[in-house]
């Protein structure tokens, strides 16, 4: 079966055609201007064969959608009203998805939620303890998102170990330009570090994950900054730029490799809250048996792996040095003497939603 994997970027839709496991073409419309997207698009979809439906990655399901959902009017409307939600990517999304239903009409659309691997979570696991009129009345709870990635790296590392996913109490680290920590339990997200919106746990690249929340009153209290001038900080300001003036951790680990002291202290603030959120993560299975990088950062920065890993050996784990300066592409990385494995999987969220699509339109 033919999918179209559609992931919208604020000024890009990237093109992903698979065949169940095979990419048979891949490309990158740009939708800054609507009337020439719109145009380079027709002439994209034009150029590819034809799918036999379109997965759609929506980042935010809401409470309604806990599973691959198809795309129709409602689903579409709904989907809208949860724009406050997800105000950075709910909208390029639906842009995304109007867009490709004008050219491919009659082709089944599906909406595939990075939300939705996380609706299993234990209320003890997804509860606020804020006052409960906000929780009944305003719908917060901690949402949790990268789960397509989760979802695929558990699933994944399950066959690299050949065991079942029902067996193993798999930790994964998707360590991008968002950053987040999942505890996958026999194949079921038991619990993660990004709550009602993304900006929470990990530091990340432009996010500065856990604050203390008095910190930010604190903040427009004083007068410090408004409602706007926080949403901008904490969005675009935070994280690594915040800690060393650049997001890319490539040129962060350059710098701290090179003496530079701001730089060595961004990935020492990065390894601790990573190394604390792994054994959180950890210790609400009760045990780990796999530890999971995957995202840019966590597949291609082998001394972030290593330094998170040297701090984690009271788990069980160690890394075979050469293996993890090595790794490309999936690979097991883990030390002769460790009790738990560490692996580095790729990000295949495309795969992930082909697999959703298959099962909701075959």
């Amino acid at each position: 079966m033919r999918v179209l994997v559609v992931n919208a970027g604020s000024a890009t839709l990237k093109l992903s055609l698979l065949d169940d496991d095979k990419l048979l073409d891949s490309r990158h419309v740009e939708t800054a201007d609507t009337d020439a997207g719109r145009k380079a698009l027709a002439e994209a979809l034009e150029a590819m064969e034809r799918p036999d439906a379109v997965g759609h990655r929506v980042v935010h399901g809401g409470p309604a959608y806990t599973r691959a959902v198809r795309i129709d009017p409602r689903v579409r409307e709904r989907l809208g009203e949860y724009t406050s939600l997800a105000p950075l990517h709910q909208p390029t999304t639906l842009a995304g998805i109007d867009l490709v239903s004008e050219q491919l009409p009659d082709v089944p659309a599906v909406a595939c939620f990075d939300t939705a691997f996380h609706s299993t979570l234990p209320p003890a696991a997804s509860t606020y303890a804020v006052p409960a009129s906000w929780r009944e009345e305003y719908g917060l709870r901690k949402y949790g998102f990268h789960g397509l990635s989760a979802a695929y790296a558990a699933r994944r590392a399950a066959e690299l170990v050949d065991r079942p996913v029902q067996e193993l109490r798999t930790v994964v680290c998707h360590l991008g330009a968002g950053a987040s920590a999942t505890a996958v339990r026999a194949g079921r997200s038991v619990d993660t570090s990004m709550g009602f919106t993304p900006l929470a746990g990990l530091v990340m690249a432009s996010r500065p994950g856990d604050v203390d929340p008095g910190l930010l009153v604190w903040l427009l209290r004083n007068g410090v900054v408004d409602v706007e001038g926080l949403d901008a900080a904490l969005e675009r300001e935070s994280g690594l730029v915040g800690l060393a003036g650049t997001k890319d951790m490539r040129q962060v680990v350059e710098r701290a490799q090179a003496g530079d002291a701001q730089a060595n202290l961004a990935i020492g603030v990065y390894v601790h809250r990573l190394r604390g959120l792994v054994a959180a993560m950890t210790a609400s299975m009760g045990g780990l048996d796999v530890l999971v990088f995957t995202g840019g950062v966590g597949e291609h920065a082998p001394l972030v792996r290593a330094r998170a890993v040297e701090g984690l050996a009271f788990l069980g784990l160690a890394l075979d040095d050469e293996a993890n300066s090595r790794a490309d592409g999936d690979t097991d990385v883990t030390a002769p003497t460790a009790r738990a494995r560490t692996l580095v999987i790729e990000a295949r969220e495309d795969l992930q939603i082909a697999a959703e699509v298959a099962r909701l339109c075959r």
